[in-house]
């Protein structure tokens, strides 16, 4: 039986899958080198020979598009996988030892929070200097509060039910009872939350490359591509419409997924 959580779920993998596929055979299916510059093709609008135009260097959009999913997808995954790491794991510890712990660990996400995401990544980033690095260093050192308190709220719950309790009374170890029983329950909602983490990220980094201070040129990225085709905006559209098209077109194939997630496993959103 079709259900919408199921039409929803594949329609995100779908489009998910397709972006994957062109990071993964790039080099094949890009019809031109995505930094090959060809001052005789400036400025081209689509046509047969560059279906997505050209920039104002010569070079071919789509295949620096196509090029880009690479980076792009590289970034927003990475770019969610440690916060996730670090939040649960400090979440999980948080909830379930209480007292002085939980205090300062609270604490600590209060006043990361006070700041705004945005000011908090440049600011890191600039400490650190430019580039991929400075990226995900920063995004693990802002965004896993999200985490933790997802998986704190969770656990303060899970850990007084009575699973928990019959796992303590047979003695396991509060290692084993946190990791091995309360985490895996506790932690779809955060699975759910990340996807849209993910759009976040996703948007976040071609924010900072759009900056300068994130993949440097002559690098293929989305958010730099935008950077570059704005002051052509008005003469060559297509600069900026097919790499802003692609980042929609991503978060949405994540945004997709993370509905369906969140009907399947039963998290409200």
């Amino acid at each position: 039986m079709i259900t919408r959580r199921n039409t929803t779920l594949a329609a995100g993998l779908a489009i998910l899958a397709v972006f994957v596929l062109m990071a993964v055979f790039a080099p094949l299916v890009a019809p031109y080198d995505p930094i090959f510059q060809d001052a005789a093709a400036r400025l081209k609008s689509p046509s047969l020979l560059h279906p997505f135009g050209t920039d104002n260097f010569g070079r071919d959009i789509l295949s620096r598009v196509i090029h880009s999913t690479r980076i792009d997808l590289q970034m927003a995954l990475i770019g969610v996988a440690f916060p996730f790491a670090i939040g649960t794991v400090v979440g999980a510890i948080a909830g379930f030892l209480g007292g002085i712990v939980d205090a300062v660990l609270m604490r600590l996400i209060d006043v990361i929070l006070a700041f705004p995401f945005l000011v908090l990544m440049l600011s890191i980033i600039a400490i650190l200097g430019t580039g991929l690095s400075s990226f995900y260093i920063a995004m693990a050192l802002v965004g896993w509060v999200s985490y933790a308190r997802l998986i704190r709220a969770q656990i303060l719950v899970l850990k007084n039910s009575d699973y928990a309790m019959a796992a303590e009374s047979l003695g396991f170890s509060r290692a084993r009872i946190l990791f091995r029983h309360l985490l895996p329950n506790a932690v779809a909602g955060s699975i759910v939350f990340s996807m849209s983490d993910v759009v976040l990220v996703l948007l976040s980094g071609a924010a900072i490359s759009y900056l300068g201070l994130g993949v440097q040129p002559p690098t293929a990225e989305w958010g730099v591509m935008v950077a570059e085709g704005q002051s052509f905006v008005t003469q060559a559209w297509w600069i900026t419409l097919f790499p802003g098209l692609s980042i929609v077109m991503l978060a949405f194939g994540f945004s997709l997924i993370g509905d369906g997630l969140a009907e399947r496993l039963g998290v409200n959103g």
